[in-house]
């Protein structure tokens, strides 16, 4: 067994970890922001560490290639999907977990500006 497959194989290890620590996240997590925040990070990070750990097991060219684009697009669109469900879930109404600062939305409405930042 070379290096490149024993670190593949803890790169593949970390990201199922990842998964799993999400897993637990969404089962003891209260409200959808917190569950959204556990999920998308395990989107981003988890399959980026997988794929990172598939390209080290069988390095080549094109899965170089392949990888990089995939963790690219992986870190960027986990980023915005979990945005974008966090803010349907506020424009639905869904309350917040006691403690939690919500001063920045308190009168303002989603999408539109703040005039008083101007």
């Amino acid at each position: 067994m070379t290096v490149l497959a024993i670190i593949g194989q803890i790169l593949v290890i970390l990201g199922a970890a990842i998964f799993v620590a999400a897993g637990i996240g969404l089962h003891r997590l209260k409200d959808p922001y917190t569950r959204t925040s556990s999920v998308a990070t395990a989107a981003g990070l988890g399959v980026a560490f997988i794929v990172a750990g598939c390209l080290f097991m069988d390095p080549d060219l094109s899965s170089t290639v392949k990888a990089v684009i995939a963790i690219f697009l992986q870190l960027v669109t986990s980023a915005v999907g979990g945005m974008a469900i966090a803010r349907a879930a506020v424009l639905s109404g869904h309350r917040f977990m006691k403690g939690t600062d919500t001063g920045e939305l308190d009168g303002a409405e989603m999408g539109e500006p703040d005039p008083s930042q101007d």
